[in-house]
């Protein structure tokens, strides 16, 4: 297998040389005429593709073998030169993705995303959110036909060909139905299908091929992507099921859809105004307080992450609106349900354990969930990462670390080697590098719109509490043990609840905790 992985990389990489520069330049460079086999144009673009990708990577294992070979792991010419080389390598990984679109900049888009990789990549990758080139109409309308029918005007009264917004796999446009009911079509690109099953293809072999990058950069895991983003019914379903969870509030919307016009490569749904979630502007120029989303954003997701086990895996700016509609002066509209994660129920009830043992920095508890999530000696480093706090820290929950503190998880981290932070990224399951990824995104977002951390920590505190108690069910056993499990929870909740109220009080924020936890049922 080896052998022939080696034998598909020289290949390969070969054949990029001669092509990569041409198909950069001029990605439509096959000269086919429009009625040859389609099927011949897609396998030879992803053979370029492939290529591209190969090429890529063998570039960066290259550079990584050869500019840090012979140097002391712990000499700062190493971190000097390590530094150096993750920028040249993000820079090439960043053209990979800009020339290969779709999965790529979904890729890129992820790795951005991620607070464990180092700052060059997720700074350079950055730029990937918010760039996607719309695909030619003419492109747009034969998926739409072979997928709604050849006459599009038996649907839809007015349909504009300027797309509305385009992604990394689609673009949407806005059009009017025969009713008169206004909604956003979702259309998928051109020939995405065929070009997935290549990259997916294509990755997986450099995966097996290029072992040393992974254990130094990230562990590749298609699980973490949480979903197939490219059937659009499965969006629709998973769209569907959030807005059941968000029945009761008023703060969500989720575009409803249609389905007599929703096939696996076109979705239609409710179309929704606003602005994105970090637009100031936009919220100035309404009224709407940047601090108050913030705070309503993070207990969303909380909510997601903690009680209803199903999560948004993709809350990016461009997935989440701000609308001046609501009761409380706006709402949040949830787009994009392509990639969503179902929790484990074992790993959702752990997690909310976890948060629990965070907030009353219970060492012990936090070490006997770091055994049962497989990380074993690592998970002393749970709260630096998600409360800002060491596992010794005598600190108040948000109030991060002394100086001494500081300095004594700066030594301690000097010890650890690059093997020990890739042991940790994989060993972590699978939920929890969604759950990473999500947390990563939002904590951007938070600082975007000018709140303080603290809102998380108190919003993640808080729906932990309400994770356990949801867990609750008279009807699941005995009277007696649904009894003794409800005293129990109330006891440990009131417990929380002083310790979230202290938190809260200096913060100025107002902690909307019931005085007794709430049965929860999604």
């Amino acid at each position: 297998m080896r052998t022939k992985n080696t034998l598909y990389l020289i290949t390969a990489t070969g054949f990029a040389g001669l092509t990569y520069q041409s198909s950069a330049e001029n990605p439509n460079f096959l000269p086919f005429p429009n009625d040859f086999a389609e099927k011949v144009r897609a396998g030879l673009n992803g053979v370029v593709r492939s290529s591209r990708a190969v090429y890529t990577i063998t570039s960066n294992v290259v550079d990584y073998k050869y500019s840090l070979h012979g140097l002391p792991l712990d000499s700062d010419e190493y971190h000097l030169k390590l530094s150096e080389v993750n920028l040249r390598s993000a820079k090439r990984m960043l053209k990979l993705c800009e020339a290969n679109k779709g999965f790529y900049v979904k890729g890129g888009q992820f790795v951005a995303a991620m607070r464990q990789v180092p700052k060059e990549y997720s700074s350079t990758l950055s730029s990937l959110q918010d760039k996607a080139v719309p695909c030619h109409f003419k492109a747009i309308k034969k998926v739409l036909t072979d997928n709604l029918g050849e006459d599009l005007s038996e649907f839809f009264l007015s349909f504009d060909e300027q797309p509305i917004a385009a992604a990394s796999i689609a673009q949407v446009h806005r059009a009017l139905l025969k009713d008169h009911q206004e909604v956003a079509v979702k259309v998928q690109y051109p020939g995405l299908e065929q070009q997935m099953k290549i990259d997916f293809a294509t990755v997986r072999i450099l995966s097996n091929s290029v072992a040393w990058v992974r254990k130094k950069i990230l562990k590749f895991n298609n699980s973490t992507a949480g979903g197939d983003s490219t059937d659009f019914v499965q969006e629709a379903k998973n769209s569907e099921r959030t807005s059941k969870n968000f029945k009761r509030n008023s703060m969500v919307r989720v575009p409803r859809v249609f389905w007599d016009l929703t096939r696996s490569q076109v979705l239609t749904m409710q179309y929704c105004s606003g602005s994105k979630v970090d637009d100031l502007e936009f919220m100035k120029k309404f009224g709407i307080n940047p601090k108050k989303v913030a705070k309503a954003l993070v207990e969303v997701f909380a909510e997601m992450i903690f009680v209803h086990g199903f999560l948004h895996g993709d809350p990016h700016p461009g997935n989440i609106l701000v609308s001046p509609e609501g009761r409380n002066g706006f709402s949040l509209v949830l787009l994009d349900h392509g990639v969503c994660k179902e929790l484990d129920e074992q790993f959702r009830l752990g997690y909310c354990e976890l948060w629990n043992a965070l907030i009353l920095l219970d060492s012990n508890k936090i070490q006997h969930l770091g055994e049962q999530f497989g990380v074993g000696k690592y998970s002393r480093y749970f709260p630096v990462i998600f409360t800002g706090r060491t596992i010794d820290s005598k600190s108040a929950l948000g109030r991060g670390m002394s100086l001494e503190e500081k300095m004594n998880l700066k030594q301690e981290l000097k010890s650890l080697k690059m093997e020990d932070i890739s042991s940790f990224m994989e060993s972590l399951p699978p939920d929890f590098i969604t759950i990473l990824r999500t947390d990563g995104l939002l904590r951007s977002i938070i600082s975007k719109l000018g709140a303080s951390q603290r809102i998380r920590l108190l919003a993640y505190a808080k729906y932990s509490v309400y994770g356990l108690s949801s867990k609750l069910n008279p009807e699941s056993g005995g009277t007696v043990k649904y009894a003794f499990s409800r005293f129990k929870t109330t006891v440990g909740y009131l417990q929380l609840r002083l310790i979230l109220g202290k938190l809260a009080f200096p913060c100025g924020v107002m902690l909307d905790i019931p005085r007794t936890p709430p049965i929860l049922t999604t």
